[in-house]
Parts: C-alpha cells; structure tokens; sequence
C-alpha cells in the first residue's frame, strides 16, 4: 500500500534535471543577451530562455544575483573547455583554442564589468575566483611542454601576464581582429622553436 510505482521515483530526478536545464537556458541567455545590453530587463531574459517569471526568481532573486552567476558560470564553461580541447587536440592547438574561448569570456566581461561591480558592491560578494582558470591553462601548459611544442618554464601565472592586454580591447565592431592577432602573438612566443 505505501509503495512507490518505479515511474513515480523517477519523476523528482527529471524534474531535477529539468531544473538544471532551464538555469543552464537562463545563463546561456544571460550571457549573450547582457553581454550587448547590460541593463537589458529581466523579464526578456527570462523570455528568451523560454521560463517563466517564478522560474526565473526562483533561480536568480535579483539582477545581482544573476550577474554574479552568469560569470561564475561562463569562468566555469571556460576551465571546463581546456580537458575537451586536450582530448581532440595536439596540446599547442588546444591551447590557442582555448585562448580564443578565454577572448570571448574577456568580451562578455567587458561588457558586463560594471554590473559585475555593481552586483559585489551589493551583494557584499567577493569577485569570482580565477583558481579554475588558472589551473586549465597550467593544464594545457604542462601538456604543450612534455609533447615539446610549448617552451618550459612558462607558468600559469607568466600566461596570464602575457596575455593581460585582452581584457582592455575595446569591445568594438575590431574587438576579434586584434584579440586574435594578440593572441596569435603571443603563441608564437609560447611555442618551441624548430
């Protein structure tokens, strides 16, 4: 009498993973659609992502709140991507690959920085860490220096001071032509020369 059916067990994990799915949507659109119009309402995000208002505040309570995630998220999105790009690619490539998917996180945060300001000053919330960051590229590094198309001795720490000029591009209609003509300097300098 107190059994559960096995189609009634499972029916919280796909609600769950529905949940999960509508705060990826919300992010997603988060992102692109506050990357070109930061003080864009919240209301058309949630629209865009195809949820409703109580989903949406129920995910996200505030703008600031929002705002905080979306870079915690896409930094997250970041990291993740250097372990994707090793399995598919020499460790080189792999790298200037993800080089160009850190420039495009640069250009949403450029777009986004003085939400982003605001949001802390709010929330009292420290900025996001770059601990995952740092260690993606460490990652990507020390396989370019053991397959010996990367030059030894270059730090997590040395690439980030290398590649510092990214994040103060203007984010104008030239934004991808001089990050990548940037990043593609500063490759040259991390690769071994034959």
């Amino acid at each position: 009498m107190g059994e559960q059916r096995p189609d009634e067990a499972q029916k919280p994990a796909a609600l769950r993973s529905d949940a999960q799915r509508n705060r990826e949507r919300i992010l997603e659109v988060a992102l692109a659609e506050m990357t070109r119009d930061p003080e864009i309402p919240l209301s058309a995000i949630a629209r865009k992502a195809g949820v409703g208002q109580g989903t949406f505040y129920r995910n996200f309570p505030s703008r600031d709140d929002l705002v905080l995630e979306v870079f915690r998220h896409e930094m997250a999105q970041v990291a993740e991507s250097a372990a994707q790009l090793l399995g598919t690619l020499p460790p080189d490539e792999a790298l200037r690959a993800w080089m160009d998917r850190l420039a495009e996180h640069a250009l949403a945060k450029a777009g986004l920085m003085e939400a982003l300001r605001h949001a802390m000053s709010a929330t009292g919330a420290q900025k996001p860490s770059p601990a995952d960051l740092m260690a993606a590229v460490s990652r990507l590094l020390t396989a370019g220096q053991e397959a010996g198309t990367l030059r030894t001795g270059v730090t997590a720490e040395d690439f980030f001071y290398l590649i510092a000029g990214l994040f103060s591009i203007p984010a104008d209609e030239q934004w991808k032509e001089r990050s990548t003509r940037m990043l593609d300097l500063v490759m040259d300098g991390l690769r071994v020369r034959s």
